[in-house]
């Protein structure tokens, strides 16, 4: 992910939802001062911020991400939530240990 598609993107999203960066920290739990680093490219969210950001702006983490893909967010496919638990969980760990658990993912897979 480029920081600075992901800083229009997040730009974008903002002024789609007649947002303000204050409303945004605050819906999403993150301090303003990384949001405007985000959005003048400074930096570019981990996984744990990127889907509170699209969660409070209501967009798809990938279009967030400047994926070519829909700005809509899709709902969660059973309802449960239980996809917005895995990414919340997953954004806590580290590199190292979400590599293990999509090498996990992919032998569970694999082995149907």
């Amino acid at each position: 992910m480029a920081t600075a598609d992901f800083g229009k993107r997040l730009k974008i999203a903002l002024e789609m939802r007649g947002m303000k960066q204050s409303e945004l920290a605050e819906k999403a739990h993150i301090d303003k001062t990384l949001i405007t680093a985000y959005i003048k490219g400074r930096y570019k969210a981990k996984a744990d911020k990127l889907y509170a950001l699209a969660k409070a702006l209501n967009v798809s983490e990938a279009w967030l991400m400047g994926l070519d893909v829909p700005l809509e967010r899709k709902p969660t496919a059973n309802g449960s939530g239980r996809s917005e638990e895995f990414v919340e969980l997953f954004g806590k760990l580290t590199a190292e240990q979400q590599d293990f658990i999509i090498a996990s993912i992919k032998g569970l897979l694999q082995s149907r």
